[in-house]
C-alpha cells in the first residue's frame, strides 16, 4: 500500500545511501580484521590445509627439520597469540560499526524520524561521537600492531623463516591492515557525512510538520 510505498522511498534518500555504504565499508573492516588475525599460519598452518598448499609450499615445509622445525612452530604459536587481541578488538569495532547503519537504516524505514524528529539529533550526535572515536581507536589498532612487529618474537620467526629460504614472514603491516586503516578513515567521513545529513533531514521535518500549523 502507500505505507510500503513511503517506507521503500526512505532507501532512495541520500541519507540512506550514505548509511548503506557505511554498511559496506564496515562490513570490509570486519574482513580485511579477520584476515589480519590469520591463523596460528606458517610452519603449523599450511601444511594442515594440505592439496595444493603442501607442495606451492615446499612439502610441508621439507626445509625445517628437529630442532628448527620445533621452534617455528612455537614463534608461529606465539607471533599468533600476540596478534589475536589486536585482530579481535578490531572484530569487535567492525561489528558495531556494520550494526549501528543497520538499525538506522530500519529506523528510517519505519519513519520514526517522522513522528519523532528530535530522533535526527540523537542520530547526528552519536554519528559525530563514533566517527570521532575513529581516530584513537585506529592510533591504536596500528601502534598494537606495530608492538607486535617490533617485538623479539617476530623478529626471530623472520630470521629462521629467511634462513630456509621462505618468504611472506616479513615484520611489517601487510595489505589487509592497511586496507582495515584507510577503510576506518574512510567509515569516518562517511559517519560526518550522515552527520549533516542529519541535520539537514531534521529541517525539513521540522518545516514540513510546521505548514499544516501555518494554514
Amino acid at each position: 500500500g502507500s505505507l510500503e510505498r513511503r517506507r521503500c522511498l526512505y532507501l532512495q534518500t541520500g541519507r540512506a545511501c550514505c548509511q548503506m555504504i557505511e554498511v559496506l565499508v564496515a562490513a570490509l573492516i570486519l574482513v580485511c580484521s579477520s584476515v589480519s588475525g590469520g591463523s596460528a599460519g606458517g610452519y603449523t598452518g599450511l601444511p594442515a590445509l594440505g592439496g595444493i598448499y603442501y607442495y606451492q609450499y615446499g612439502g610441508a615445509y621439507s626445509g625445517f627439520s628437529g630442532a628448527d622445525g620445533e621452534r617455528a612452530q612455537q614463534l608461529d604459536q606465539r607471533f599468533y597469540l600476540l596478534k589475536l587481541p589486536i585482530a579481535r578488538a578490531a572484530m569487535a569495532v567492525g561489528g558495531c560499526l556494520l550494526v549501528f547503519p543497520c538499525v538506522v537504516i530500519l529506523v528510517g524505514v519505519l519513519r520514526v524520524p517522522w513522528h519523532f524528529p528530535a530522533w535526527l539529533l540523537i542520530e547526528c550526535t552519536l554519528y559525530i561521537v563514533i566517527a570521532v572515536g575513529t581516530m584513537p581507536a585506529l592510533y591504536y589498532f596500528f601502534h598494537s600492531l606495530l608492538s607486535v612487529y617490533n617485538s623479539s618474537v617476530c623478529k626471530e620467526r623472520e630470521q629462521l623463516y629467511q634462513s630456509k629460504g621462505y618468504q611472506g614472514f616479513w615484520c611489517s603491516l601487510h595489505g589487509a591492515e592497511i586496507a582495515a586503516g584507510l577503510l576506518g578513515c574512510m567509515v569516518a567521513m562517511a559517519y560526518l557525512l550522515s552527520a549533516g545529513l542529519a541535520v539537514r533531514d531534521y529541517r525539513t521535518v521540522h518545516e514540513q510538520k510546521q505548514k499544516p500549523l501555518q494554514l
